[in-house]
């Protein structure tokens, strides 16, 4: 997997992030921002051929890189609350 699908999704959560602080959404709404964030990279790698890789092949990869950024910015914060 080159690292073209990981930009993407990098991409989409880095702007719907910044949307959410500025609504200031509650935090349990952030899983279903990050299957959002899978969906549309989908399609976006899907429409623009991406990657050598079949649709589902695709679609999970966006759901992985998606739910991972969220589970990596959930352990930021808890590190960050140790350290105080």
């Amino acid at each position: 997997m080159e690292i073209t699908v990981l930009v993407i999704v990098a991409a989409i959560t880095l702007v719907i992030g910044q949307i959410t602080k500025v609504t200031h959404l509650d935090n349990r709404w952030i899983p279903l921002q990050n299957i959002i964030v899978a969906i549309i990279a989908s399609i976006i790698c899907i429409i623009f051929k991406v990657e050598n890789m079949g649709i589902l092949e695709t679609i999970l990869t966006c759901i992985f890189a998606a739910m991972s950024a969220g589970g990596i910015a959930d352990l930021k914060k808890i590190v960050n609350k140790g350290e105080k």
